[in-house]
């Protein structure tokens, strides 16, 4: 199970082989265990779906997908009891140096193919069952609204990156990504020009994946 996939098809076939087990039944198949509190690890589900997927381990940069050599990235999706997405979805780091434009974006390429892994959140963390995954691409409506998103907060972030609040954006909403609200880290204008600013990241509304979720069939029948 852990070796890497080497088509979608593969990959797919595999996520839905996790459907139905729990978080603790995955990690002894892989000879570990659950992580740990899911409040200060909330990636750890993701981490655990992610090596039972067999994503490769690699050093390379954040802004590509899990699976690099397929296109596809891969997001587990916590719901809740009535199949609701319970969280927003992460999608990228904001980039330390302006990207060119929206088809070249770490966003636009961590979210053309997505892989989409729901966990049911409605049971301790070992206890948490996997869902129906599934392949998802954004329809032209979908990306029209995500390049929209998308343009506006990073002009909104070289201006005014302290003014970016998370009622930005329909689909994509930028929020601070620090333990410390104090940090600050060095960015770039669209000219180039640097500047400092709290670490932010790109997120997906949790109106947007229950869409998607409610276009895939599973928004009243997963979890």
């Amino acid at each position: 199970m852990t070796t890497t996939p080497q088509s979608e098809r593969e990959l797919l076939a595999r996520a839905r082989t996790l459907g139905g087990r729990t978080l603790a039944e995955i990690a002894r198949s892989l000879a570990t265990i659950p992580g740990g509190d899911p409040r200060r690890h909330k990636g750890a589900a993701g981490a655990l779906v992610e090596r039972a997927l067999g994503a490769p381990r690699t050093t390379t940069a954040r802004s590509a997908p899990d699976f690099e050599a397929l296109g596809i990235e891969v997001k587990t999706l916590p719901i809740d009891a009535r199949g609701m997405p319970a969280e927003t979805t992460f999608v990228a780091a904001t980039p330390r140096t302006p990207e060119p434009d929206w088809e070249r974006s770490s966003v636009r390429r961590k979210l053309a193919r997505v892989l989409w892994v729901p966990i049911a959140i409605d049971a301790p963390f070992a206890e948490r069952r996997v869902g129906s995954a599934f392949l998802w691409s954004p329809d032209d409506e979908s990306e029209r609204v995500l390049r929209e998103d998308w343009t506006e907060l990073m002009e909104r972030f070289a201006l005014e990156p302290e003014g970016i609040s998370a009622r930005h954006g329909r689909a994509l909403q930028l929020r601070p990504k620090a333990r410390d609200a104090s940090v600050r880290v060095r960015a770039a204008s669209l000219d180039g020009a640097p500047l400092l600013a709290a670490p932010r990241a790109f997120y997906l509304r949790r109106t947007f994946t229950a869409q998607i979720l409610d276009r895939a069939g599973l928004l009243r029948t997963t979890g």
